[in-house]
């Protein structure tokens, strides 16, 4: 049989750098070709073959609910109706504002803006605005977009300037980011004693997805906390990945940390491009058209957009709806590290809400230089294997994994059975 995706892939590559229109999808991490979704429904898409797949990417992490939830398809279509894009406020943007706030006590006003990078950006330039400084603290392994001034590596000492990660980024963009080692208390300690008083704010996932699934110890995030008061610097959680995904108040939530600016993205559009950035009042009033701090976007606040992530929002704000998804995930996780362990696989693996992600190796990792001393082989063994059994991981060996709603109890035993052959054969 001909490969629709390999055809597809051929054409997508004459047309697209790399055939791709952001850079994981390309396969690259893992060899072979991508596979070109049809389709999606509950937890499985359907690739140009119509082959299915189980899906634990749930497009990085947005689908909490699965694909074509009915509630939110009725809310999109309804919108769609009245009309794709307006350029001019609609009170749909002031209940969306009105909900997250709800769910995010540290948030007392919002500005929906249109993707992740674009979020960070903008509350990155609001904590410079605020504060009058210009040094930003991030760590290794935090992905915050692909804004200039956040695609850098750490400097060749400790507490050191970091250096450009990507072409097309000069030295001087990044000559005020600082990045440290992840869960570094020593090194945290140091950045802000010799450069605390110019340090405008600290970024940090506190559950690190991009790093595949790593999480900040209490330790840490406590003291990230405590450094930030007492220096006078923002500190900054970017819960793109995390917000309404690891609990109903994102990790903030699960760690009992108060940050004084919250990213939020993925879920919160429901699968929509949408996101948004917030703080206490005092804050968010920098920005205009109310201060100095300027930010703006044509499709902020778009009605499609804000109909697909109301309607989500308000699925997930139902009770019981975290305990259950967070027990699916902790029975894919448990079952995978007892089928890892029966056949002699070194395996660990953890999980908060409907994230999770695992490494194959004995320990969790906390940080991402022991991250990256993962076999990459036998990760894409694995991966291969997974894939050819119909169940769809992240092509790579750096990316959390998700489980939505509506993964069956037999979507995750198939997962299970799947993996454990793949470790019987090694």
């Amino acid at each position: 049989m001909t490969d629709q995706n390999d055809i597809l892939f051929e054409r997508a590559r004459a047309v697209i750098p790399g055939g791709v229109n952001s850079p994981v999808r390309a396969f690259k991490a893992v060899g072979g070709t991508p596979r070109f979704i049809q389709r999606a429904q509950g937890a499985y898409f359907w690739d140009a073959n119509d082959k299915r797949y189980i899906d634990y990417i749930g497009s990085w992490g947005p689908m909490i609910l699965g694909h074509g939830h009915p509630a939110v398809v009725e809310a999109v279509q309804k919108a769609v109706l009245e009309g794709f894009s307006y350029g001019a406020p609609t009170e749909r943007e002031i209940e969306l504002a009105e909900a997250i706030l709800a769910l995010v006590p540290s948030m007392e006003m919002v500005r929906l803006v249109s993707s992740g990078t674009e979020a960070a950006m903008s509350a990155l330039r609001l904590a410079r605005g605020a504060t009058g400084r210009k040094t930003i603290v991030k760590f290794e392994g935090c992905y915050h977009g692909h804004a200039d001034a956040l695609l850098v590596k750490a400097g060749s000492g400790l507490a050191t300037f970091g250096n450009p990660t990507s072409a097309g980024v000069p030295p001087e963009v990044v000559q005020h980011t600082l990045v440290l080692e992840y869960n570094n208390l020593q090194q945290l300690e140091e950045a802000f004693a010799l450069h605390g008083k110019d340090i405008a704010c600290l970024m940090i996932e506190a559950i690190a997805g991009n790093m595949n699934f790593v999480r900040a110890t209490p330790e840490f995030a406590k003291r990230c906390r405590e450094l930030c008061t007492q220096h006078g610097a923002l500190l900054i959680f970017d819960e793109v990945m995390t917000g309404f995904r690891v609990g109903l108040h994102g990790a903030q939530g699960v760690l009992g940390i108060t940050p004084d600016l919250t990213v939020l993205g993925k879920v919160i559009g429901g699968g929509m491009p949408l996101a948004a950035f917030g703080g206490p009042r005092a804050i968010m009033e920098q920005l205009a058209p109310l201060g100095p701090v300027y930010q703006a976007g044509t499709l902020s606040g778009n009605p499609v957009a804000t109909a697909c992530g109301l309607a989500t929002l308000k699925e997930i704000s139902k009770p019981g709806f975290y305990e259950a998804l967070a027990q699916k995930t902790r029975t894919l996780v448990d079952g995978l590290k007892a089928a890892a362990a029966a056949e002699g696989q070194p395996f660990n693996a953890d999980s908060e809400g409907g994230m999770f992600g695992f490494f194959l190796m004995n320990e969790l990792p906390q940080n991402y230089a022991t991250v990256m001393t993962t076999d990459n082989a036998q990760f894409n063994a694995l991966f291969h294997g997974l894939l050819d059994r119909g169940v769809y991981i992240a092509p790579a060996l750096y990316e959390a994994g998700f489980v939505s709603a509506a993964h069956s109890e037999d979507d995750i035993a198939a997962t299970i059975a799947a993996a454990r052959d793949i470790f019987s054969k090694r």
